[in-house]
């Protein structure tokens, strides 16, 4: 699952590509909007600003906007940004792998069904972009 995170970091990106056509957006009209804490909503804001998905503008106008190459990004790189790892265990991390304290992998039905999980996981997150986010009719 999904911490609230990374939940409300695709939520905002959700709405600011759903209205990028506005120009940048206030945090405070992201946070109303989609009923986030102001003071967390920045924070993960400026996150994403740091990965160059989104971009600010200062003064009068101002706010945050998606990064027109940005619309490209695999929703998987913002997750492992964000949360971490996408696989469920460790052991079948491609990025964060650990080997489990008590498993033999190579005889492990529950290790090959994870990396299972993790590549139908991968699969759907790789092909979708935030673009993807948008619900436009």
């Amino acid at each position: 699952m999904l911490n609230k995170k990374t939940q409300y970091a695709l939520q905002a990106l959700q709405y600011l590509i759903e209205h990028k056509t506005e120009g940048p957006i206030l945090i405070a009209q992201i946070a109303r909007e989609k009923k986030m804490p102001l003071k967390f909503l920045e924070n993960i804001l400026l996150e994403l600003k740091k990965m160059e998905v989104l971009s600010s503008k200062k003064g009068k106008g101002g706010g945050y906007f998606i990064n027109q190459e940005a619309i490209h990004t695999p929703l998987a790189k913002i997750i492992r940004n964000i949360e971490g790892p996408i696989a469920m265990f460790p052991c079948a991390s491609l990025n964060f792998y650990e080997r489990c304290a008590n498993c033999d992998e190579k005889n492990c039905g529950l290790h090959d069904t994870m990396i299972a999980v993790r590549d139908a996981t991968l699969k759907v997150l790789e092909s979708k972009t935030v673009n993807d986010l948008a619900n436009l009719v």
